[in-house]
């Protein structure tokens, strides 16, 4: 039956319990303590009788959910499994015992009930006398969830309120597992064995000023490892040295709950935090040294954010700041311009976009004109590109591998011969009656234990460092990605055009057919070009207008005379070899013409 026949049986007078319908119900509870467990018990059985006990009704399987919060559906597997099989058709009514039990969000109770009457379901919230088959059901559906709603507001504000109370009655909340300290009864006492490697900690980043990688590394290599028997995780150090805690003060508020139907929290700037000295929290390093480390993390971290920044900026265009207007001195700025024919990448002077052509007279540049040009200059640059290969192919091989996994097998080794030992210690302690057969075998189950996981570690290290050593195979591929990536067919490289680029300076003669151009590159001398849009083709040659150049200012095959500062000539017999037309380069027409 759909929702409009029942509810027509209904208003001739008919109840629910009068049709023939297939019925459910849906139960939770929102702990899993014995009591709890117990209710659930409770509120199967009762729905299960109830319905079966209907002779218009078919039982259907009800749905349940244990320790569950009502206050999202995102984790109620059984409850959002009842939703999917209530749009499948599978039963025409849902019981459950009310409406906090469903959903203690407004907002969900109504979407759900709403959604499961588009698909002809109708839900009883049985202690609320509330039928969404019924017409008025939804005001006071609206009613009641507001009032569950609410409740969940007061419980989070009670808790607030008991964190508060704790906190002055000087029992230490949060993590129970602070690196450095014991924790019982919410007291924290010191754990020496531990303190020792937070003394460690502060003491290389403070007084010895390492990075906080080289900190775990060497920790590590000194025999202190977590909890877990690995080297320490570089944001773990970085919490240890950020944490007033082990300066001996009390730190909260560093986050706070947005939603408290969602859970959702933000972290706070640490201007908003609550610190202040507190007897009940042990410290581990003086004041001093733990407000010297924090200036030190500070300062690096700003350091850190400004040079991500720049990098990020600069480099997210090949060009960007590197397109210089001569007759202004001014950078160029990227514009994409978009027509019928496509959006066109293009660089246009500072002063010329803010104040017009009648301001600056340089042209706009074409990204794919540039594209064209810088791959000439990089393919005259290296004309002996099987060197450059080899070169490359010979850093590589020297490279050594990043984590040296010889270290670790080494020590794994050790331990390995280590713990044989004190098996064969062990039985000879049995042999000689000092120890019993059980505890024997107590022991040496331990031993062996211990051996099984060290070969398994061994075995994973040997497959690991396996996999990381460049084999032939991996060297022979990078070398013909290099022999491609050199010959330009594809076009130019945006990472090597940011590597090796220094500047290209828009000269004054330059017009919108005819392109003049220096080219400056962070190595050797600068290079013209001359690109002439109407044909369309370019030449690109050594420029004779260098700056006073320092030792490697000059291009390849190119050297600076002592009676001619600042212009460069050939030392050899020829400069390198023009295109097949002489130093005219022809392109194919394009569209972004």
């Amino acid at each position: 039956m759909n929702v409009l026949q029942i509810r027509h049986e209904m208003r001739n007078g008919k109840t629910i319990f009068d049709l023939p319908l297939r019925v459910t119900f849906y139960a939770r509870v929102s702990t899993d303590k014995d009591e709890q467990i117990n209710s659930l018990e409770n509120q199967v059985q009762y729905y299960t009788q109830f319905i079966q006990e209907k002779p218009n009704w078919t039982y259907v399987q009800g749905y349940v959910d244990e320790g569950i919060s009502g206050t999202s559906t995102k984790k109620r597997d059984s409850f959002n499994r009842m939703i999917a099989d209530a749009k499948a058709g599978r039963f025409d009514f849902i019981i459950t015992k009310e409406i906090s039990r469903f959903s203690r969000s407004t907002l969900d109770s109504i979407q759900y009930t709403q959604e499961l009457l588009e698909h002809d379901v109708g839900v009883l919230f049985q202690n609320d006398n509330i039928n969404t088959l019924d017409s008025d059901s939804e005001f006071r559906l609206v009613v009641m969830a507001g009032v569950a709603q609410d409740e969940v507001r007061k419980l989070s504000e009670r808790l607030k309120f008991g964190f508060r109370q704790a906190i002055k009655n000087g029992h230490v909340l949060g993590n129970d597992k602070l690196w450095g300290y014991d924790k019982k009864d919410c007291v924290l006492t010191i754990n020496e064995e531990e303190a020792q490697v937070v003394r460690r900690i502060f003491h290389l980043y403070a007084n010895q000023q390492m990075g906080i990688r080289r900190i775990s590394q060497l920790l590590y290599d000194e025999g202190f490892t977590s909890r877990k028997g690995n080297a320490f995780n570089v944001l773990t150090i970085r919490h240890i040295l950020c944490n007033p805690k082990y300066k001996g003060w009390y730190c909260a508020n560093k986050s706070q709950t947005v939603d408290y139907r969602s859970k959702r929290k933000i972290f706070l700037d640490e201007s908003e935090w609550v610190t202040y000295p507190d007897p009940s929290v042990p410290a581990i390093v003086s004041e001093e040294l733990w407000n010297r480390a924090n200036a030190l993390y500070k300062r690096r971290s700003r350091q850190m954010r400004q040079h991500q920044s720049a990098a990020e900026f600069h480099n997210r265009y090949p060009y960007s700041g590197k397109i210089i207007c001569e007759e202004h001195g001014t950078s160029f700025h990227r514009q994409v311009l978009k027509s019928a024919k496509g959006a066109k990448e293009v660089w246009q002077c500072r002063v010329y976009r803010n104040q017009g052509r009648a301001a600056c007279s340089a042209p706009q540049l074409k990204t794919a004109e540039l594209d064209q040009i810088m791959a000439d200059v990089f393919n005259r640059l290296t004309q002996n590109k099987q060197a450059v290969i080899d070169a490359v192919v010979t850093v590589l091989q020297a490279v050594p591998d990043e984590y040296d996994y010889a270290q670790d097998l080494r020590r794994i080794a050790d331990d390995l011969s280590s713990i044989q030992a004190k098996k064969d210690r062990l039985l000879e302690m049995s042999i000689e009656g000092v120890i019993s057969t059980a505890e024997f075998k107590q022991r040496n189950d331990g031993f062996n234990e211990q051996l099984r996981t060290l070969e398994e570690k061994r075995t994973s290290l040997q497959a690991e460092a396996e996999r990381g050593r460049r084999t032939a195979e991996q060297l022979e591929e990078i070398r013909s990605a290099l022999e491609q990536e050199l010959t330009f067919q594809n076009g130019i490289n945006s990472t090597l055009v940011t590597t090796i680029l220094d500047k290209i300076v828009v000269k004054k003669g330059s017009t919108k057919g005819v392109l003049r151009l220096d080219i400056c590159l962070k190595f050797g001398g600068p290079w013209e070009a001359v690109f002439d849009r109407e044909t369309p083709s370019f030449r690109c040659t050594p420029s004779l207008q260098c700056a006073p150049p320092d030792a490697g200012c000059a291009p390849q095959g190119y050297s600076v005379p002592p009676n001619l500062p600042g212009r460069s000539v050939p030392d050899t017999p020829s400069p390198p070899p023009p295109s097949a037309d002489g130093e005219r380069t022809r392109l194919p027409r394009t569209g972004a013409e």
